[in-house]
């Protein structure tokens, strides 16, 4: 099985090389990962003081994993963080982030990588956030004797963990010193397999949404947008919107005067913001271009055209569409409903168990179909009775939900109180 891991981290970075040209992400990846060595042996060069390593996929990863991050910072300063990501949407984002030391991208999953990654960081304490589980790197922690913690991960039946083929990657759970799980469900699971240290401490994303809540930035342009309308208008607000979003979302906000949009899709470039544009046929502006309030005059639309700025704009929704489920998954849900706002999202919400607990508690709505649309839509325009109560039911469902962070410290604290 080792084998064939090893065969397809050559086929994946051969694609990716392949795809370069024709994709603009890939050209990051590759151009980011030529400096990884030089990056991490500038930061750790006569390095003495004792190093945490916190690993995250891409930007979600890092939100969920942030509150644990600033936790170490506050009760643990003599530490050094690195922060590492695996996708150029983390990196790109997050690289001047002032709470870690050093970031850097991971170098990719081979045993030369990774002997030589653990080398030169010689890392007291590595955090892997939620999926984060690479064989060759955790097998080199182990022969160091590193403590190696995963978190906020959720199991189910369904994983190739827990197949009769996943014997081997089922194997690699037992190379964490602990598994902090969101739920009971999977502490069971992996119990049924025999993984044992194993405790379950909620997802730390709901700390990252309650402290943004709690930090909100005031963004005074949108506030105005939302004062100046009528009594009778109703404010979507689109979040991380793909392509196949938008073909209904749009068409419903032109044929519908009383709904004013905020949209802030997920990709930025010029040919994703300009096809926007071409399709909306009431009078827009991007948030870039807004120069005063003004300008604002008779605006019916502003898209969103720069990072950072959504989870706080969701509090100024009447009503959340959240992107993504047509396509891979949808985004995050916790962002929206922490503001006490009903969301709504495609079919692919599944592996998300927020989602699937938000609509079991009647906060949430999904479509199956894109041309559901529409008349779930028009329910939200016409009832704002309903929209106060699925509101409300999804802003206490984020409250009851916080505090993973501390429960997560009372273990992972005495490993990082021994150095």
């Amino acid at each position: 099985m080792k084998f064939l891991y090893r065969i397809a981290g050559q086929l994946s970075g051969a694609a990716i090389k392949l795809a370069s040209p024709f994709n603009r992400k890939a050209r990051k990846m590759i151009a980011g990962r030529k400096e990884i060595w030089a990056r991490i042996e500038q930061c750790f060069a006569g390095n003495t003081a004792p190093v945490v390593w916190i690993h995250a996929a891409s930007l979600g990863e890092f939100e969920q994993g942030r509150p644990l991050v600033e936790r170490i910072k506050q009760d643990f300063p003599d530490y050094k963080i690195l922060l590492t990501f695996f996708s150029p949407s983390g990196y790109e984002v997050r690289k001047d982030y002032e709470g870690a030391d050093c970031v850097a991208y991971m170098p990719s999953d081979t045993d030369g990588n990774a002997r030589r990654f653990v080398r030169i960081v010689n890392p007291s304490v590595v955090l892997f956030i939620k999926y984060e589980i690479w064989p060759n790197f955790l097998m080199a922690l182990r022969r160091q004797s590193i403590p190696v913690f995963l978190v906020s991960a959720i199991f189910s039946k369904k994983q190739l963990f827990f197949k009769p083929y996943g014997f081997w990657y089922r194997k690699l759970l037992t190379l964490f010193d602990y598994l902090f799980v969101q739920d009971e469900a999977s502490r069971d699971l992996l119990s049924e397999y025999g993984i044992t240290r194993v405790r379950v401490t909620g997802d730390t994303r709901f700390d990252r949404v309650l402290a943004i809540r709690n930090q909100r930035k005031r963004i005074d342009i949108i506030e105005h947008f939302v004062q100046k309308r009528s009594s009778e208008e109703v404010i979507l607000v689109a979040g991380s919107s793909w392509p196949i979003d938008e073909e209904f979302i749009i068409p419903y906000f032109n044929s519908h005067p009383k709904q004013k949009l905020i949209i802030a899709p997920h990709e930025i470039h010029e040919a994703h913001l300009c096809a926007i544009e071409q399709a909306l046929e009431r009078k827009s502006i991007r948030f870039s271009q807004i120069a005063g309030l003004n300008v604002l005059e008779g605006v019916d639309c502003i898209i969103i055209d720069c990072f950072g700025l959504l989870s706080s704009i969701y509090r100024y929704a009447d009503v959340v569409y959240i992107g993504g489920g047509f396509g891979r998954g949808i985004h995050n849900t916790a962002e929206a409903a922490v503001y006490g706002v009903p969301v709504l999202f495609g079919p692919n919400h599944k592996k998300f168990k927020e989602a699937v607990d938000l609509l079991a508690l009647n906060a949430a709505r999904t479509l199956k179909v894109s041309e559901d649309y529409a008349a779930v839509m028009d329910v939200f325009m016409e009832n704002e009775r309903l929209r106060k109560e699925m509101g409300q039911q999804a802003s206490e469902y984020i409250e009851n939900r916080g505090n993973s962070t501390s429960r997560i410290m009372r273990t992972l604290g005495d490993y990082l109180k021994r150095h």
